[in-house]
């Protein structure tokens, strides 16, 4: 089982991390990012709640953590944190060769990640994916959270501009009421796939298909040869 802290400046090469524009891809050298995106997200976080609330929740999410992971509120109302996230993989998914890590089982392994509250779903699955370097399309996974009510255990799948800090933020540290859960995308939702990955799908459809077929035929004919044998019998002459 493999378990760890994970900061997100130190396991996605193509990523860099700072407490006001966390988590996006590293500008080309002499040209510097513009603030324009930086400013669109930290106007998104803040409209859930008021920087008097967040401070406020902050406080007393840190009176309440016994992990000694707690959160940091800037000046600027942005607060970096950690989640932990349990890896529910079917199957171990493609990872580069030779990569020297190991591969994220569906064996439970729990992933610490240090993100900001302007992270969103998206960024973590493609943080994830880079830690274990995993090969396929990040739009094959899918974040859920999973809430404990009444003896009761809900699962729902988080849509990629929501912001896991933000959920942890208002749930508490407890992970036995909120937690995250990294999983495949449910059967049927065919745009996580590959176009080569469909077309094999197609190829073995046809198969099978085929197959079907003529087992079928196999079977009718040789009830119309029953069926031939029992009128001749009928009608033969005496």
């Amino acid at each position: 089982m493999s378990s760890g802290y994970s900061s997100l400046e130190e396991d996605a090469e193509d990523f860099f991390f700072t407490a006001r524009t966390s988590f996006f891809r590293r500008a080309p050298q002499g040209k510097p990012r513009s603030g324009q995106q930086d400013v669109e997200k930290e106007k998104e976080t803040h409209s859930y709640l008021s920087k008097e609330e967040i401070k406020e929740k902050v406080h007393k999410y840190n009176l309440a953590v016994t992990d000694k992971l707690k959160m940091t509120l800037n000046s600027n109302g942005i607060y970096t944190g950690f989640i932990k996230v349990q890896m529910e993989l079917c199957k171990p998914p493609q990872t580069s060769p030779n990569s020297g890590k190991l591969s994220p089982s569906s064996n439970g392994c729990m992933n610490t990640l240090h993100i900001s509250s302007t992270n969103t779903v998206g960024e973590v699955i493609e943080a994830l994916l880079k830690k274990f370097l995993v090969t396929e399309s990040p739009a094959k996974f899918a974040l859920y959270k999973r809430c404990h009510r009444e003896d009761q255990v809900y699962a729902c799948k988080l849509s990629d501009r929501e912001h896991p800090l933000y959920l942890r933020l208002v749930a508490g540290p407890r992970t036995d009421t909120l937690s995250f859960v990294l999983r495949e995308h449910e059967i049927g939702e065919w745009e996580a796939f590959s176009l080569p990955e469909l077309q094999n799908f197609l190829r073995i459809l046809d198969k099978e298909e085929d197959e079907q077929l003529q087992n079928l035929k196999r079977r009718y004919t040789a009830y119309r040869h029953k069926l031939e044998e029992a009128l001749r019998e009928v009608w033969k002459p005496d």
